[in-house]
């Protein structure tokens, strides 16, 4: 891949720096690349937090977990994600973030091609 004239120069981007967002009950997000064909958020979840369970009909997902335990149930299987530990969701999946634990957790969430906008509501059956 190469760099076209259009391409901004690379400059460092943080949490301090980032475009931030505040979504469900008390979580927060920076969004840290937000391109055309792709989106690297840092999301914190307070303990106790919840998102909706959805589904993105395009986008492919990687959440890696910075700090505390994520919870994420994909498809009906729970799964509970440590520091450095990452697990994907496919597009069409229904899935869930959870902070079941006493702490925050902090993740960051890739997705391929950005998922806003690309979302839907997928209530467990």
């Amino acid at each position: 891949m190469s760099i076209t004239h259009d391409d901004p120069p690379a400059t460092p981007v943080s949490t301090a720096t980032a475009p931030h967002y505040a979504w469900g009950d008390g979580c927060d997000g920076w969004h840290l690349l937000r391109a055309a064909g792709l989106s690297v958020i840092e999301e914190r979840m307070p303990a106790g937090a919840r998102e909706v369970r959805h589904r993105h009909a395009h986008a492919r997902q990687l959440f890696y977990v910075l700090a505390g335990t994520l919870t994420l149930e994909v498809e009906g299987t729970t799964h509970a994600l440590a520091p450095r530990q990452a697990l994907e969701v496919a597009p069409g999946a229904a899935h869930q973030a959870l902070n079941v634990g006493d702490a925050p957790c902090e993740f960051l969430v890739v997705s391929q091609p950005p998922s806003h906008g690309d979302r839907e509501p997928a209530p467990l059956s």
